[in-house]
């Protein structure tokens, strides 16, 4: 980490409690969640935001889960990378994990689902660029205008939260590299 945040052993109050939480749910307080404590008036409200909108998801966990991993692989983040390449092949898989990784148009995911993850994508390299039509061929697979603006939500707020997270020097925790070192030099974006 380059910069200076509130460990496990210094926390108190919400950052204590919301540190806690993590660690029985994880076993760990992930760097992901400690560089937020730079800031300790915008930990909480951060980690609230994020699940609001991932249980709160109208597509579903999996669905939320392929888009913060292309989402984190346009910004790109190696840190989101990693611990989402992991819990997509938790959810989905080893091998469905490592098709979408190679490209997602190719990985046996449904339609409605490739045209989800290119708007995610898109968002990610250049929102400026979307339009009507994007938007419209959302509609044509079956998304309504909530799916959309969720997929918009999730999508955006893992471009916010991964280029914080490598701007802050966030380092990967060894739970979350893959064993096989290409897939880790993939996934290691930027950090090559």
């Amino acid at each position: 980490m380059f910069i200076k945040t509130i460990s496990p052993e210094e926390a108190t109050g919400e950052i204590a409690a919301l540190y806690e939480a993590e660690k029985r749910s994880l076993g760990r307080v992930m760097q992901a969640t400690q560089c937020w404590s730079a800031r300790p008036d915008i930990i909480v409200p951060v980690e609230k935001l994020l699940n609001q909108l991932r249980d709160g998801f109208s597509l579903g966990l999996v669905n939320f889960r392929l888009i913060t991993f292309v989402a984190a692989r346009s910004v790109p983040s190696a840190y989101c990378s990693h611990v989402y390449f992991r819990s997509l092949a938790q959810l989905l898989g080893r091998e469905q994990a490592l098709a979408v990784m190679k490209d997602y148009k190719t990985a046996g995911l449904s339609e409605q689902q490739v045209e989800m993850l290119a708007y995610a994508k898109q968002i990610s390299r250049d929102a400026s660029q979307i339009t009507r039509d994007h938007i419209q061929r959302l509609r044509d697979v079956g998304l309504s205008d909530v799916n959309i603006a969720d997929v918009a939500l999730a999508a955006s707020y893992r471009n916010f939260m991964s280029r914080y997270f490598d701007a802050v020097g966030a380092t990967v925790e060894p739970e979350f590299l893959d064993e096989d070192p290409a897939v880790r030099t993939e996934l290691a974006a930027g950090k090559r």
